[in-house]
């Protein structure tokens, strides 16, 4: 028998839980750090409200497409089910091979780093102990994962629930005791009247990059309760939430702080709590942070064993893999092997360069969505749940396809570097391919 038929997953995940998996990924350190990236873009307080907006609407439809996707195939995988049904297996290999070496294992180790970073502010850490932190969370959070999805997915609820609190206690005593400060929502007097559109568009692609993880919890779809009908509206619930957060708490900083302070911050959490209550932001922020990234790392390593697990089962990866505990009712081996190869891009330092290099190749699958969804509508007839069923699909092909082309423009040697890493995947493919038809002749 197949290892990875051995035994089934678990459906533990309820709506709560799902939802909460969507908010807790998304919501990492970056709404606590540096919105630089996009206040540093645009010339005004209504600018900078204007491209959250957007950003969130492009997340929305996004998440649309997934989600009825994740009515239509509800078997784990997500993404990466997705694109086999639409396409062919070797689109969905491609993206569990992107997802492995880099994109998905260098999110984890960078979360994990910038946990250990900021616990330094507690506690002197030298370059190695700081990788040892690293790996001690992504092993300790991984064996919470290891024992059952429900112990993962109730420790992800409870961190989630703690973010969007902190985040509308920023906005609440943001307004509240900003109101004695002289001047709220102040623009940069010394910035030009307006921004050319590159600049606004290169702001709503940071922006987009602030809302990622929205489709991780597509990957838990076969320990979901009801996946057709949960996935889709813990996927809408989830981007609704995170818009709203993200929409407040840039209003709140904008309100205590000038539009150039944001714009040039590197810790705006610390400086508007210094604003606000004096010295004392330093801790407030190394400790959100800390707290941020261990509820995002939580969800990170719940979604992407199910990844190779869906791998394994079907055949594109080998069957131990795809494992499930006898016990626990977890895909335990691609648990470990996720931990191990997490664990070497922290002690390297490699996660850095293979995660900057690749990162913006998930746009071009997520393009890839939108067009197999339209494509599998007309083909099989299938009654258009999406709202604008044709006009939203397309904008969000569109928006994909502009982040590619911005990333490529700007970093065309790393770019091209990138999709290399990506399109390695192919020679394994057929390779593994080939051993898998040679094995099923040898059974004959």
């Amino acid at each position: 028998m197949n290892p990875a038929q051995g035994t089934e997953l678990r459906r533990e995940i309820g709506l709560l839980h799902a939802t909460a998996m969507v908010v807790g990924i998304m919501i990492g350190a970056s709404i606590f750090v540096q919105p630089s990236e996009i206040t540093g873009r645009v010339p005004s307080v209504s600018g900078v409200i204007a491209v959250w907006i957007v950003s969130g609407f492009l997340t929305f439809v996004g998440a649309l497409v997934c989600a009825e996707l994740a009515s239509i195939f509800v078997r784990s995988g997500g993404v990466y089910t997705y694109l086999c049904e639409l396409y062919s297996p070797v689109a969905g290999f491609l993206w569990g091979w992107a997802m492995f070496w880099s994109i998905h294992s260098g999110i984890i180790a960078a979360v994990s780093v910038i946990f250990a970073r900021y616990a330094s502010y507690f506690l002197p850490l030298s370059d190695l102990s700081t990788k040892a932190v690293a790996i001690t969370v992504i092993v300790a959070l991984s064996a919470v994962n290891y024992v059952g999805v429900k112990q993962g997915s109730i420790f992800q609820t409870v961190f989630t629930i703690g973010k969007v609190f902190v985040l509308l206690l920023i906005v609440v005593l943001g307004f509240a005791l900003g109101a004695r400060l002289p001047g709220h929502f102040v623009d940069d007097a010394a910035a030009r009247p307006g921004a050319p559109l590159g600049s606004y568009l290169a702001a709503i692609v940071a922006g987009l990059f602030a809302f990622g993880g929205w489709h991780m919890v597509t990957y838990n779809s076969g320990e979901t309760k009801d996946p057709g009908k949960t996935i889709p509206r813990a996927l809408l619930l989830g981007t609704l939430i995170v818009t709203g957060c993200y929409l407040l708490v840039n209003a709140a900083y904008m309100y205590v702080l000038p539009l150039r302070t944001v714009a040039s911050s590197t810790r705006i959490a610390a400086d508007a709590a210094d604003a606000l209550v004096g010295f004392g932001g330093g801790a407030f922020l190394s400790g959100m942070v800390m707290f941020s990234a261990l509820g995002a790392l939580s969800g990170l390593i719940l979604c992407g064993p199910r990844v190779y697990h869906a791998m394994a089962r079907d055949g594109l990866l080998p069957g131990w893999i795809g494992s499930i505990h006898p016990r626990f009712g977890t895909p335990h081996k691609a648990i470990i092997v996720q931990v191990a190869w997490s664990s070497v891009l922290v002690a390297t330092g490699t996660y850095r360069t293979l995660f900057t290099r690749v990162v913006y190749t998930e746009w071009i699958f997520f393009a890839m969505l939108a067009v197999g969804l339209v494509l599998l509508r007309r083909r099989a007839g299938l009654p258009r749940r999406l709202p604008g069923h044709e006009f939203l699909p397309a904008l969000f092909i569109v928006s994909s396809l502009a982040i590619v082309v911005s990333q490529v423009a700007a970093n065309p040697a790393e770019s091209m570097v990138g999709l290399s890493v990506v399109l390695l995947g192919l020679p394994v493919y057929y390779l593994r391919a080939r051993t898998k038809k040679e094995e099923s002749h040898a059974d004959r």
